[in-house]
């Protein structure tokens, strides 16, 4: 007899019926006291099922597929394809050293003359040659050495705490540094770009109109606020300059038409896709906060966890897949992806204690995945 082997897949559960969809977010948001959240599904690369749940405000607007939120982390994915667009225009490489695209050294760069809190004090490195040496798969990868930002440092200094490029410890700074050097390097080598520009040209072509690295006034009419672990409102910050780190606004319905752009492939190379991806560095930590945390023991590290670029990869019951999450105080997002099927699956809550609830939300419609939410969120997050 012949043993027939089936792609992955095949295994792929059923999704559940909108009906069903709805009562296990309901669920969620009883179980959690969650005040909002919007949802998005996925499918061979197309966006099958959106929507919204709850409320947007503290007067009990309703949520919609079209209100604005805060899109936190989800940026730093939306960055990371942008990058590799750059890679395909052959302006940038991954293993080229940033100095490389730099006028001048990087301690000499000063702060922004319209937004002084735009990019890093790089001035503080002056005397640590090893920045030489970062490079833009380092900022992708979270392993340039820096903590998450350097205003968390006890002293507020821009430092590196290991040598570039050896491990992963998650680090919005890295991101903004990257920033830095596609908007002040060398237009001669192709740089001196506004990642504004080059992120909005990608939410036009997708037909993303209420998405944005900075705030508009016309997000006003509906847009959502949030509520914190305490369950108290807060008022949504509208960011003023473009932070690659996290200052996006988005709609459930506008990001969702990216994470299927995303999967598909569409608008980067294969090469350049298959890159966002690949297994790039090893993820040896038990969880991803805080930042700079010591090695798990060998034989407890997860072995299939790595950073990619923008997102972290993972194996499971149905192949190879990545996410990425959003936090802030009032804050919770997560996408998660399969590669086999091109299934996602996208949550925005204005309510960062939603959380809780995203690995059973994300097992009820994908089945068993293996995302390490235990890694993301902290073991009492729970596994999917």
């Amino acid at each position: 007899m012949a043993l027939v082997v089936l792609p992955l897949a095949a295994f792929a559960q059923t999704l559940p019926a909108p009906a069903s969809i709805d009562s296990e977010v309901r669920k969620l948001m009883e179980k959690t006291h969650a005040r909002g959240l919007a949802l998005s599904v996925i499918d061979h690369g197309k966006v099958t099922y959106t929507q919204a749940y709850g409320i947007r405000n503290a007067k009990g607007d309703p949520l919609t597929s079209d209100t604005v939120m805060y899109g936190a982390s989800l940026t730093k994915t939306v960055f990371a394809y942008t990058v590799m667009q750059l890679v395909d225009q052959g302006r940038l490489k991954l293993d080229t050293p940033i100095k490389n695209y730099l006028d001048k050294p990087l301690p000499a760069y000063g702060p922004d003359p319209v937004f002084p809190d735009k990019y890093g004090p790089y001035k503080d490195l002056a005397s640590d040659p090893r920045w030489e040496k970062i490079t833009a798969r380092m900022a992708l990868t979270h392993s340039i050495g820096f903590s998450n930002f350097f205003f968390l440092e006890p002293d507020q200094k821009l430092r590196i705490h290991f040598e570039p490029g050896t491990r992963y410890s998650y680090s919005g700074e890295g991101l903004i540094l990257l920033q830095s050097v596609i908007e002040r390097g060398s237009k001669a080598k192709g740089l001196g770009l506004d990642v504004g520009d080059l992120t909005q040209a990608n939410f036009d072509r997708l037909g993303m109109t209420r998405t944005s690295l900075v705030w508009r006034d016309s997000f006003a009419a509906n847009l959502a606020d949030g509520w914190n672990d305490q369950g108290k409102p807060e008022e949504h910050d509208q960011r003023s300059k473009v932070r690659a780190a996290g200052s996006m606004d988005t709609t459930i319905s506008d990001l969702s038409k990216f994470v299927a752009a995303l999967v598909r492939g569409e608008g980067l190379s294969a090469t350049a896709r298959a890159e966002i991806t690949k297994r790039q560095l090893h993820i040896t930590t038990a969880h991803q906060f805080p930042a700079s945390q010591p090695d798990l023991p060998a034989a407890k590290q997860r072995k299939d966890l790595y950073a990619g670029l923008g997102v972290v990869v993972f194996d499971g019951p149905q192949g190879h897949g990545f996410f990425k999450g959003g936090h802030n105080d009032s804050t919770a997002n997560t996408m998660v992806c399969l590669e086999s099927s091109q299934r996602c699956v996208l949550i925005l809550s204005n309510d960062v204690r939603a959380e809780a609830g995203f690995a059973d939300l994300v097992r009820f419609l994908l089945g068993k995945t293996g995302v390490p939410f235990d890694w993301e969120y902290g073991d009492s997050a729970g596994k999917s």
